[in-house]
């Protein structure tokens, strides 16, 4: 199997071990189809990264870590993808290290070993546990700065947090559920990924604050640790569904988005409003079959710059958090849906 690149570098990108990829280069037996796949798909985005990374500059190798469903990792990738090759003069290298569910452990372990091999910078989307705090301040304390996506680790040694504001995307949705439902009632299901990060803690906060204070008549129902999978998350949603027959609209957090709507197929239910996160490939096609209403998106794009401003402008001598760069959120229709890329 030809290629350009280290077997460490390989075996870091695909998250194998050295002999494992040294069997799969050297055609030797026993490896799954699985694994050797896994090799060739790190040695295509080496390449891909390296092709990106020919020219003039600094070039800063990052790690973007991300516990997140596959649909969510794909547009993220899509996004810095993109913002690496336009950022200039600094030239980035991104490795990405993405996985649907994590235990703590796990992704204090993969911390642990980035920070261990090396690196310029880490961008971390990840639950806001103790464990994943202390992981975060060893990697500070090694000179590696690390970033927060979308989810913020505020009481850690990060450097900074790029992503929208979540408390107000939150009661931009209350404000758009309130609204709808104002005539007719209800309740609302929220669902979450997980309880364990805080921007969706934030998002849900802003949610129930704003119904609080000015929709006192609309009820509010929540699910939560199906971890944006369709199965887990439709399981979730059928057995509310069940419980309680008030529910007739959905603010979804956490993602899912279309087991929910089977969920309220199945049990012939309408929804009468639905308000959804992130413009990825499940919810743009929602939104043109007009599934679901809104969608507050906001720009990732803007997220990975400001991700890698952080990361440059870290000053040795400072060591200072970098001020936050909330990207603004946008409400989605089906009318002003913007082309993909």
């Amino acid at each position: 199997m030809a290629h350009l690149f280290l077997v460490k570098d390989i075996a870091f990108q695909a998250g194998l071990s050295t002999a494992t990829v040294d069997r799969v280069l050297n055609g030797r037996p026993g490896v799954r189809r699985q694994t050797e796949m896994r090799v060739r798909a790190a040695i295509a985005e080496l390449e891909k990264q390296h092709a990106g990374a020919v020219g003039s500059g600094r070039t800063l190798a990052i790690d973007i870590v991300m516990e997140t469903p596959q649909r969510f990792s794909d547009a993220v990738r899509a996004a810095f993808e993109a913002e690496m090759a336009a950022f200039l003069p600094g030239i980035f290298r991104c490795r990405f290290h993405f996985a649907e569910v994590m235990k703590p452990a796990e992704l204090v372990q993969l911390l642990d070993r980035i920070r261990l091999r090396g690196t310029h910078g880490i961008v971390l989307k990840a639950p806001d546990v103790a464990e994943v705090t202390t992981a975060v301040a060893r990697a500070d304390a090694a000179g590696i700065p690390v970033v927060t996506l979308v989810t913020d680790l505020p009481n850690s040694a990060r450097i900074a947090y790029a992503g929208a504001d979540n408390r107000a995307a939150g009661e931009t949705a209350a404000y758009l559920i309130g609204e709808f439902l104002v005539d007719h009632r209800g309740k609302v299901l929220v669902t979450l990924s997980s309880g364990r990060f805080r921007g969706e803690e934030e998002r849900e906060i802003g949610f129930r604050r704003v119904i609080r204070a000015h929709y006192p008549g609309i009820g509010v129902t929540e699910i939560s640790e199906g971890h944006g999978t369709d199965a887990a998350t439709g399981t979730l949603a059928a057995a509310a569904l069940a419980a309680d027959p008030a529910i007739n609209a959905v603010y979804s957090i956490g993602g899912g988005n279309r087991a929910v709507l089977a969920a309220f197929d199945a049990a012939e239910r309408p929804v009468r409003v639905f308000v959804a996160h992130d413009l990825d490939a499940d919810n743009r096609a929602l939104l043109a079959a007009r599934r679901i209403g809104f969608v507050l998106h906001h720009d990732l794009r803007t997220d990975a710059r400001s991700a890698f401003r952080a990361i440059m402008s870290r000053s040795a001598a400072s060591g200072r958090p970098i001020p936050a760069s909330l990207s603004s959120v946008e409400i989605v229709t089906p009318y002003n849906m913007p082309a993909g890329d």
